[in-house]
């Protein structure tokens, strides 16, 4: 309390038969103690507190008063006056009237000493989260006012988190009681922050301010925060702008961090500590890239090592060395040229002001290899090197340290199939090759290693003349032919057409298989082209010539039905040919079609030589068998009608010669063809 405020002191009231009363004045400037008497004494001052705030009965009652005039003149100051007064009765004694028979201020102005006494009070209770302020600290405990009759104690454990706490700093706290067991106040800043963090975590989030976490430990990926008593994750690619190779380093420290992720579902929350520096490191970036050239030689240190590159600090800004711009030579990994942590002198081949990237060249500190190569090399020359990439394509030969020459897959070999570079090479093989075209300004050059054997294209007509005959190797099938091998390097093509005389051959699959041997006839060489015209069926003569004379319209042969199709069937006749029967045509006498795998006569209704196709029918036996019955019973109808009438004629002519025996004759005979007319027209019924 100042000194401007009046302090009422709690005093003791004595039960006693008789209470003898002494009112004392003073005016004095500092508050004054009364002895206890056995009698009471009542002691008057008037104060900025009007009112008495508690008063308790016990054996003695004292009312000290005490009076501070300020803003007034001094006035004698009078020794105590102390009248005796007689004894009287407590028991309607005022005692809100004690100290003001003297009150010097008026109503408004004691309203407002009032309320400004009012606000000095604070009303706690127990499970609330308030604001205190940090009175006291010792190494175990810290002290913490929050405007209560009593200070609280917290455990300075709760306080790791931020190690630069210090008296008066404000801190929240949770009241658990107000008054424990040992009557202490007793107070919580960890479970205060654990109720209001996720509000806070959010809030910093939203407005992006920075925070101080306390790294707990070490998981999988990067730390563990504890962040307003929230344990939050920082993975390790955002501990610092630099890779981080050991986290423990970190652990058990007090850091500052950015809130950058949250996930509200799951209540995660993502700190990075490189977000805070990183903004300071894209003004010394921009600052730094401004005064960069092109063809500037600078010191770094490797700070990365990937598959694809090297990552050097330059001081504050990053460059990338790509991994062909290490060495002339061909690497299969940076590490084999630079190591973590080492200084090297790099060139700047290029830089990006926007997007803050520097590319940055190592092997470009050295003279170029193609300088140095051999003036007097030549197209034709044969040159010896190793094999360092094979790919599909190709193989590339080292022939000197930086100098590399490819060889493509078609130079390997006079072979035409088609291969990969695997099948004749492998990496590590030392070579020799053929220099075919070498281009020193754009530092390229195409060997070849066919070019070191005969070309078996050569006098190809004398090994191969037309109409010979030879045994070649099937390699490949397309829809139009098949792709067989004479020799080495030297492929034919037997075309589908070319295969059989008398079969219809939808695939060459159907006929061989890849990897068997095949008889062919030369059809036709181009040397210039380099191809072979084959044929498989030419070894044989001709059977249509033969067939035209067997399977001539209108003859009945006997097949068997081996494949079907949209339109009919094919029929396997005698002699190995195959005929064609529409499906309109396979209809059998008693209704039913013909299936697959039946032996039936088939009838030849279209020959065609030129275009080797036999046009069959099953249908047209029956049909014409039927056909030949129908006309039989015409033809026997009409000679029997014939022969009534011609009868009846001559029974007229000679009926006056006739006699009573002639009569009886000629009516038998009429008897009888009418009985033949009636059956031939019952039977045509």
């Amino acid at each position: 309390m100042t000194e401007n405020e009046e302090i009422i002191n709690e005093g003791q009231v004595e039960e006693t038969p008789q209470v003898d009363a002494t009112i004392e004045a003073e005016v004095v400037t500092e508050p004054q103690e009364v002895e206890e008497t056995p009698q009471v004494e009542v002691q008057a001052e008037a104060t900025v507190e009007a009112e008495p705030r508690e008063v308790e009965e016990t054996h003695q009652v004292k009312v000290q008063a005490e009076a501070t005039v300020e803003a007034e003149p001094e006035k004698p100051v009078f020794a105590p006056v102390r009248e005796r007064a007689k004894a009287v009765d407590l028991t309607d004694f005022d005692w809100d009237a004690i100290g003001k028979k003297r009150e010097k201020y008026s109503s408004s102005d004691r309203d407002k000493l009032e309320k400004l006494y009012d606000k000095t009070l604070s009303s706690i209770g127990d499970h609330e989260v308030i604001d205190g302020v940090v009175v006291g600290k010792n190494s175990r405990e810290v002290i913490v006012n929050i405007g209560f009759k009593s200070d609280g104690v917290i455990a300075l454990s709760e306080f790791r988190y931020n190690p630069n706490l210090k008296i008066g700093d404000k801190v929240e706290v949770y009241v658990e009681n107000q008054e424990g067991v040992s009557g202490q106040l007793e107070l919580s800043h960890k479970k205060a922050r654990i109720l209001r963090s996720w509000d806070r975590v959010n809030e910093a989030f939203e407005k992006e301010e920075i925070i101080n976490g306390y790294v707990k430990c070490r998981t999988k990926g990067g730390l563990i925060v504890d962040v307003f008593g929230i344990e939050a994750f920082l993975p390790g690619s955002q501990i610092d702008v630099k890779p981080i190779r050991d986290y423990d380093i970190y652990v058990d420290k007090t850091m500052e961090f950015k809130v950058v992720k949250i996930n509200q579902e799951y209540k995660n929350v993502v700190v990075s500590h490189k977000a805070l520096i990183e903004d300071e490191l894209e003004h010394q970036k921009a600052e730094i890239i401004s005064k960069l050239e092109k063809g500037q030689v600078l010191e770094g240190t490797v700070k990365n090592i990937t598959s694809y590159g090297v990552f050097i600090d330059l001081g504050g800004v990053d460059g990338l060395i790509h991994i062909t711009d290490l060495s002339w030579g061909r690497i299969n990994h940076p590490e084999e040229i630079v190591s973590l942590d080492q200084k090297i002198k790099v060139v700047i081949l290029d830089f990006d002001e926007n997007k803050k990237r520097i590319a940055l060249g190592l092997k470009q500190l050295t003279s170029h290899p193609w300088d140095a190569l051999d003036a007097d090399m030549k197209i034709g020359d044969k040159v010896k090197g190793k094999v360092v990439v094979i790919a599909d394509y190709g193989a590339f030969i080292e022939i000197a340290p930086g100098v590399e020459g490819l060889i493509h897959v078609s130079e390997m070999s006079w072979s035409q199939h088609l291969r990969t570079a695997q099948d004749f090479l492998n990496v590590g093989n030392e070579v020799e090759a053929v220099i075919l075209t070498l281009d020193r300004e754009e530092r390229k050059m195409s060997l070849g290693m066919k070019q070191l054997i005969p070309d078996p294209w050569e006098n190809i007509k004398g090994r191969y003349p037309s109409n010979s005959k030879h045994t070649a190797t099937v390699r490949n099938f397309t829809n139009f032919g098949i792709f067989v091998e004479m020799e080495e390097g030297v492929d034919g093509l037997i075309h589908i057409s070319d295969l059989s005389w008398s079969k219809k051959i939808k695939h060459p699959a159907e006929f061989t298989k890849v990897g068997e041997q095949i008889e062919v006839i030369v059809l036709d060489v181009d040397e210039e082209n380099r191809r072979l015209s084959l044929g498989h069926k030419q070894l044989e003569e001709n059977p249509w010539d033969v067939f035209e004379s067997v399977f001539g319209v209108g003859t009945v042969h006997q097949g068997t039905i081996i494949t079907n199709s949209d339109k009919g069937m094919i029929v396997s006749l005698p002699y190995g040919v195959e005929g064609f029967a529409p499906n309109r045509h396979l209809k059998k006498e008693d209704g039913s079609q013909a299936k697959i795998e039946e032996t039936l006569d088939f009838k030849v209704i279209e020959f065609s030589k030129e275009n080797k196709k036999i046009i069959l029918s099953h249908s047209r036996i029956h049909e014409d068998q039927a056909f030949i019955s129908r006309q039989a019973e015409t033809e026997g109808d009409r000679t029997a009608t014939k022969s009534t009438k011609r009868a009846v004629k001559i029974i007229n002519e000679n009926l006056e010669r006739t006699t009573l025996g002639d009569l009886d004759v000629l009516a038998g005979l009429k008897q009888n063809l009418e009985d033949q007319e009636a059956a031939a027209a019952k039977k045509k019924k």
